[in-house]
């Protein structure tokens, strides 16, 4: 078994003191001399024709130095997918929900700001608004967008063998429809931004973005500015989940009116814009029929979904294959047929958060199988054993499980949780459930139709020697990217953790796609490595020549240069090094060399060492539509047992205590790893039994604000047992891959299997409330009552 010095254990985050003593900076920390303050100017209908804009009253309000509309704009459309752009900067005709975009003023303070925008003048016609997916897809409903009919933005059929014949097959068979309802992401800081266009055209956006590069080259399109003149930099950023994943119309606003002002605008979110920029979890309708043998084996899954993905499409072209193609793992399905409709409403737009498209397809489907093991008499966790996949096996759609920690996922859960002494034998109002979840660990293409890289990163070591540092446009957005990159590039160079600085979240820096779908441990962390590997080697290759060994007998371990071979004569290079470091303290002594001394005389032999590495995946996928959404160089895998509580007067549900354990392939930083568990499955208690956004019967949301839109707090945190699991992922740094979205998976499955096993229940609508959770246990007494009357 190999031995790490540095990964495999256990570090704290690199920025932590900066964050723990209050100078890390934020987005609302960051300010620039003589900047100006933005404001925009959004609906205040669900769905209108505009008829005129009259400005005329923002522009001569003292303290404002610029206002921008869609004549000022234009009519470039952007959105995340190029096949589904429809949205501009401002809006044209129409305004699509109680939030779009009409105009943005900049002025002297943000007050004036706020006020001229105020004094904007637009004339609307009012159109019906479509609220609901019935109201979208009524026949002679008016179209949101008029390229779409039926107000359907996105309609997927897909089928894998011939799931009616083997339907047809089957001992057991059932259908059940599950319903959830919108959320947002709920990350503790808005969005916010400073854009600086400069005299010699070149722009400089500070954002609080997951995805620097993408906003790049959104920014650059909406502009029509070349893609070099635009450098975006992600300062420190307080969570994003995926709502933070695409450019915004706010960052391109301040951007436009930093142009026309010639000063950097500064612009930030409230709590109710970000609740109307949304781009967080669809509502989804799942309609499952499941047929299985009699022993159990899993037979064919015939699955339809739609979701209401709100004014414009965001990632949901994505959102909707997902929804499908994700339940092609973890069993053993050789039938499997979807078919999706996402349909456009006047509400905000729906986007990718936490387990992109997965959560509630896979709440909908790990409930269903254990009705279906129940019905067989079987264990749960029996059935899915069963049915496990194994390493080196391809799903029906296509998918290939290169590493698959699966199985030793659910015999954790089992053991650790005690589940064979809980299950069936707690006391009513107590429960316990498991279920199984997997994701993907990075997209196997970029949003944009290219062959990019995915990611590039260099490392540059200091002409002393004594630094390594590390130069990438990935994006830390809390999750601690950044210092899992710092082990991966000790690790590889042979030298301390300490010795390693990293430099990240600039387009300067390089290419990155930045983090969503699970990607940057696999992808930017093989990059990394490969940079730190070659440096290392530039050091290697000189310190060779100059001792007349071959490089294969040098290596590089704890911070000193290994030889193979025993007897090197090393007192040349130390001279070397000793006569220019005269009067310093400190000097190297002892018979090894270090790599201090090592990299000195490479930088003295070859100038600055720079390291180059960068990622691209093999081709991945099948060659049906829609076969790029779901490839993944590899999967992330994951079991959870969850106990919980229910008060059988009030329906208010307790989590008890959960097991979770998470294929990781290899754990970098096993803090880190635990911690994303633990903010995983926190975040699936939330949407399973608090968190829905609200509207009123004009499109208004009714709860934008952490007092009435409910999210767990530590008080709220069960007690959690992680498990890592590690399966050594052969495409991924050193073993590595996903963990950041999905522990989330089996979460809400697992809590809903708990709830049954507690109540006698099967809720099959979200969240679960406790008033929801009290109707249903009084009409279930009531029905019981009434049934023992009858005999």
């Amino acid at each position: 078994m190999t031995e790490y010095s540095t990964i495999n254990s256990r570090a704290p985050k690199i920025d932590a003191p900066d964050k723990s003593t209050g100078k890390a900076k934020f987005i609302n920390d960051l300010n620039m001399e003589n900047q100006l303050y933005g404001a925009l100017l959004q609906s205040p209908l669900a769905h209108a024709k505009i008829l005129r804009i009259d400005t005329s009253r923002a522009e001569a309000l003292p303290g404002v130095k610029a206002v921008i509309t869609a004549a000022d704009a234009g009519n470039i459309k952007y959105g995340v997918s190029p096949a589904r752009y429809d949205e501009t900067l401002f809006c044209i005709d129409k305004v699509r929900y109680i939030g779009d975009e009409i105009a943005a003023v900049a002025a002297v303070d943000l007050e004036t700001a706020e006020k001229a925008a105020s004094l904007i003048d637009v004339e609307y016609e009012e159109l019906p608004a479509l609220l609901s997916i019935e109201d979208a897809t009524r026949e002679g409903a008016p179209l949101i967008h008029d390229e779409y009919p039926r107000n359907i933005c996105a309609d997927v059929h897909q089928e894998f063998g011939n799931v009616e014949a083997a339907l047809a097959e089957c001992d057991v068979i059932r259908t059940d429809t599950f319903t959830s309802k919108m959320q947002n992401c709920a990350f503790i800081e808005p969005q916010g931004c400073i854009a600086d266009y400069d005299h010699r055209g070149y722009l400089t956006l500070y954002t609080s973005t997951q995805v620097p590069h993408y906003t790049q080259r959104t920014v650059a399109m909406v502009l029509n500015m070349p893609v070099g003149k635009v450098r975006v930099m992600k300062p420190y950023v307080g969570g994003g989940f995926g709502a933070k994943a695409s450019a915004s119309a706010m960052e391109m606003a301040a951007c436009l009116l930093s142009k026309k002002s010639g000063k950097p605008v500064k612009m930030n979110f409230i709590r109710e814009q970000v609740f109307l920029h949304s781009r967080s979890r669809h509502k989804f309708i799942h309609t499952m029929t499941t047929g299985v043998k009699k022993d159990g084996t899993i037979v064919a899954l015939k699955h339809h979904c739609t979701l209401e993905g709100g004014a414009y499409s965001s990632f949901g072209i994505a959102t909707i294959y997902y929804a499908g193609s994700l339940l092609g793992g973890p069993y053993k399905l050789q039938h499997m047929k979807y078919d999706a409709q996402r349909i456009y409403t006047n509400k905000p737009a729906c986007g990718a958060q936490r387990g992109h498209g997965g959560v509630i397809a896979r709440a909908a489907w790990e409930q269903q199988l254990d009705a279906i093991a129940e019905e067989l008499g079987m264990d749960p966790i029996e059935l899915r054993l069963k049915n496990m996949m194994n390493n080196g096996d391809t799903s029906c759609n296509e998918l290939y499980m290169s590493s698959f920690g699966m199985r030793e996922c659910i015999e954790a859960v089992r053991n650790q949780s005690g589940w064979q002494k809980k299950k069936d034998a707690l006391p009513r109002g107590k429960g316990v459930g498991m279920a199984c979840g997997f994701f993907v660990s990075g997209s196997g293409f970029p949003i944009y139709r290219s062959e990019t890289f995915h990611c590039t990163a260099s490392v540059k070591l200091t002409e002393d020697g004594g630094v390594a540092h590390l130069f990438t446009a990935s994006a830390d957005i809390g999750q601690g990217s950044d210092t899992t990159f710092a082990m991966i590039t000790a690790e590889a160079l042979g030298i301390p953790l300490h010795a390693v600085k990293v430099s990240s979240g600039d387009t300067d820096f390089g290419v990155d796609l930045g983090a969503y779908s699970s990607r940057q441990t696999l992808m930017t962390g093989f990059a990394v490595k490969q940079a730190a590997e070659d440096a290392k080697r530039k050091v290697i290759e000189v310190i060779a020549d100059e001792l007349r060994i071959s490089e294969k007998e040098i290596d590089v371990k704890n911070g000193k240069i290994v030889f193979k071979n025993a007897g090197i004569d090393i007192s040349g290079i130390r001279s070397k090094y000793r006569k220019e470091h005269r009067g310093w303290h400190s000097l190297p002594k002892g018979n090894q060399l270090s790599f201090i001394e090592a990299a000195r005389i490479a930088f003295l032999e070859r100038g600055t060492i720079i390291g180059q590495g960068e990622y691209r995946p093999r081709f991945l996928g099948g060659t049906y539509k829609g076969a790029a959404v779901g490839t993944s160089p590899a999967y992330g895998c994951s079991a959870q047992v969850v106990e919980l509580s229910v008060d059988m007067e009030t329906g208010k549900i307790t989590i008890d205590r959960m097991t979770d354990a998470h294929d990781c392939g290899f754990a970098i930083n096993k803090t880190s790893v635990e911690g994303q568990m633990q903010g995983s499955l926190l975040m699936g208690v939330g949407e399973a039994l608090f968190e829905e956004v609200k509207f009123d019967n004009k499109g208004r949301i009714l709860n934008p604000n952490f007092s009435e839109y409910k999210i767990p707090t530590a008080l709220d945190m069960p007690n959690i047992t992680p498990v890592i699991v590690e399966s050594n992922e052969p495409y991924g740094p050193y073993g590595a891959k996903e963990v950041g979205e999905g522990a989330i998976m089996p979460t809400i499955p697992a809590i809903l299997n708990a709830l049954y096993d507690a109540t006698g229940i099967r809720f099959t609508e979200l969240p679960l409330t406790p008033e929801r959770v009290y109707k249903a246990i009084k009409q279930k007494i009531l029905e019981t009552e009434s049934g023992n009357s009858e005999k």
